[in-house]
């Protein structure tokens, strides 16, 4: 278990509470995808448009990310 950032207590008139702060982390990345630059269709490993099933030239592919 992580160990305390900040220790205190907050008091409200006769209420004292205990407080402890501890770190938080969240480990995210951004998985960007191969995509068909006019189209924006994915593009597989051999570079072909997964939609129409067309090579794709290098020069036509840019990464993006898929939105929900």
């Amino acid at each position: 278990m992580p160990r305390a950032i900040w220790k205190g207590a907050i008091t409200f008139g006769l209420v004292h509470v205990p407080v402890a702060l501890y770190p938080a982390a969240q480990v995210a990345g951004i998985d960007f995808d191969w995509l068909v630059k006019r189209t924006m269709d994915p593009v597989g490993y051999k570079r072909i448009n997964k939609r129409t099933g067309k090579e794709i030239h290098t020069t036509d592919i840019v990464k993006g990310i898929k939105q929900d």
